[in-house]
C-alpha cells in the first residue's frame, strides 16, 4: 500500500484550494498516508497577456500535468473539469468526479448592480467567448473588456475601477470563500455555463489500482452523469474550452435534461435546445443536442470561427 500520494496541481490560489480539498478527503480516510501537492506550471499559466481564444490548442491548463502523470512523477491530478479536454491521453482516466459546486456564472459589480441595472456602456470584464456572446445577446449596449488572471486579480480590477463589473464562475468564488462578492447569479436562461463548469476532475493512471481504490469514495455518480452529458455535447460539436457554446445537465426523475447552446461571437445568433435521455445514458442527451443544433446550422456557425 502506498504511504505517499503526490497530487499535481496548477499554482493558482483556486487550483491549490481545489487540490487541498481532495488532499484533505484522502487524509481523512487514511490518516497515516502522506498526501502532498506538487505545483506544475502549465502553458495557460505562462501566457497571461493574450486572450485564451487566440492561443488555441487543447489542454492549455492540463498538458504538462498529464505529462507528469504519465511519467509517474505524480499519482493524480486535480483539474477544473471545464479545462480538461474531452479526450484524455491513452493510459489516463477520470478516477473520480466529486460532487459539483454551483455550475452557474455570476456577476460581480462594484456598485452592486445586476445585469438589468447596469447603465448603457458599462464596462464588463470577461475573456470567455461563451460569456461574451451570451451577454451581447442579452445586453448589446454594454462594453465588454478582456479580463484574465486569477480570481483575486479579476476581483481587484472590479474594486479598483478597471471595469464596472466582471463575470466569473460561482464555483470558484465559493471554493475561495468569496461568495459574498457575488452581486447576481446569472440565470441559465440568460447565460448557459461552460460544459462541466463547477465540477472537479481527478485524473490518474488507468493501471494504478491502489490510487483508483482510494479515489472511489470521492466519486459522485450524479455529477459524473451530468458532466458526461455536457462533455459529450462538447466533443460532438468538436469544440474546445474556448468556443462559444454552453451546456447544463440536470436530473429530472429517471431522466437527464440537457440545455445546450451554440453562439455567434457577436451574440446575433444563439441556437439553443433541450434534450433528454435516461439518467444512466447521459451521453445520449449530449449526442442528441449536438445533432439537433447541427441540423439548425450550429456546425457551420462554429466552423466560421475557426
Amino acid at each position: 500500500m502506498s504511504e505517499r500520494i503526490v497530487i499535481g496541481s496548477r499554482g493558482s490560489e483556486l487550483a491549490l484550494s481545489q487540490s487541498e480539498q481532495i488532499a484533505h478527503a484522502l487524509r481523512a480516510r487514511a490518516p497515516d498516508t502522506d498526501v502532498v501537492i506538487e505545483i506544475i506550471r502549465t502553458t495557460g499559466d505562462k501566457i497571461t497577456d493574450v486572450p485564451l481564444a487566440q492561443i488555441g490548442g487543447k489542454g492549455l491548463f492540463t498538458k504538462e500535468i498529464e505529462e507528469a502523470l504519465l511519467a509517474g512523477a505524480i499519482d493524480l491530478a486535480v483539474h477544473s473539469m471545464k479545462d480538461l479536454p474531452t479526450e484524455l491521453p491513452p493510459g489516463l482516466c477520470l478516477g473520480a468526479v466529486p460532487k459539483r459546486e454551483n455550475p452557474r456564472d455570476v456577476l460581480v459589480s462594484s456598485a452592486g448592480l445586476t445585469l438589468d441595472q447596469l447603465p448603457p456602456g458599462a464596462r464588463v470584464g470577461t475573456s470567455s467567448l461563451r460569456r461574451a456572446a451570451q451577454l451581447r445577446a442579452f445586453r448589446g449596449d454594454l462594453a465588454l473588456l478582456p479580463l484574465r488572471g486569477n480570481v483575486n486579480t479579476r476581483l481587484r480590477k472590479v474594486s479598483e475601477g478597471g471595469v464596472d463589473a466582471a463575470i466569473l464562475a460561482a464555483a470558484g468564488l465559493s471554493r475561495l470563500g468569496l461568495s459574498h462578492q457575488i452581486t447576481q447569479e446569472i440565470p441559465e436562461t440568460i447565460m448557459l455555463p461552460a460544459p462541466a463548469q463547477g465540477a472537479l476532475a481527478i485524473e490518474t493512471r488507468q493501471d494504478d489500482a491502489e490510487i483508483l481504490r482510494r479515489l472511489a469514495p470521492l466519486d459522485d455518480p450524479e455529477t459524473r452523469r451530468a458532466v458526461a452529458a455536457e462533455r459529450t455535447f462538447l466533443a460532438a460539436m468538436q469544440g474546445g474550452c474556448q468556443v462559444p457554446l454552453g451546456a447544463l445537465a440536470t436530473r429530472s426523475g429517471e431522466s437527464i435534461l440537457l440545455d445546450a447552446c451554440v453562439c455567434s461571437l457577436d451574440g446575433a445568433r444563439i441556437l439553443r435546445c433541450r434534450t433528454s435521455s435516461r439518467h444512466d445514458r447521459p451521453e445520449d442527451a449530449g449526442n442528441q443536442a449536438a445533432a439537433e443544433l447541427r441540423a439548425r446550422g450550429a456546425g457551420a456557425l462554429l466552423e466560421s470561427l475557426r
